[in-house]
């Protein structure tokens, strides 16, 4: 009597090399749209000009100052005291930062030197505002 091995052929282990590399490539796309998802959900209307300035390629963070006056560095929301630390880090870390400043166009005048003083008093004289620029007709 020749009995069938089935149980010799079972799998007893799961394989997740596959599921590794479902999750890496997921990770990867998020990473790539994370950026382009946040720049779009803040709704920063900026003002619009005829030149533009172009940034040089060093240490820069995004400054985006909304129509409420909420100040955001790289998309991370801060308030005044955490803002001020945050200002005193870089400044110790790295006073050559470049700041680009996206201010709302509905956003208080105000707001924008307020966050222009503040880096100043910070010692971070590095800084652009950020615009579109008019096509001429």
């Amino acid at each position: 009597m020749a009995f069938n091995s089935d149980q010799d052929n079972e799998i007893t282990e799961i394989n997740i090399t596959p599921f590794v590399d479902v999750v890496l490539v997921l990770l990867v796309i998020f990473m790539v749209t994370a950026p382009v998802m946040l720049q779009e959900s803040l709704k920063v209307n900026l003002p619009k000009t005829l030149s533009a300035d172009l940034t040089t390629k060093a240490v820069t963070k995004a400054v985006a100052i909304t129509k409420e006056g909420q100040i955001l560095i790289d998309g991370i929301i801060m308030g005044k005291e955490g803002l001020q630390n945050e200002l005193r880090k870089i400044s110790s870390e790295n006073p050559d930062t470049n700041f680009l400043i996206s201010a709302d166009a509905d956003s208080r005048h105000g707001d924008v030197v307020s966050f222009i003083d503040l880096l100043k008093r910070n010692n971070l004289n590095r800084f652009a505002i950020q615009v579109e620029r008019i096509t001429e007709k």
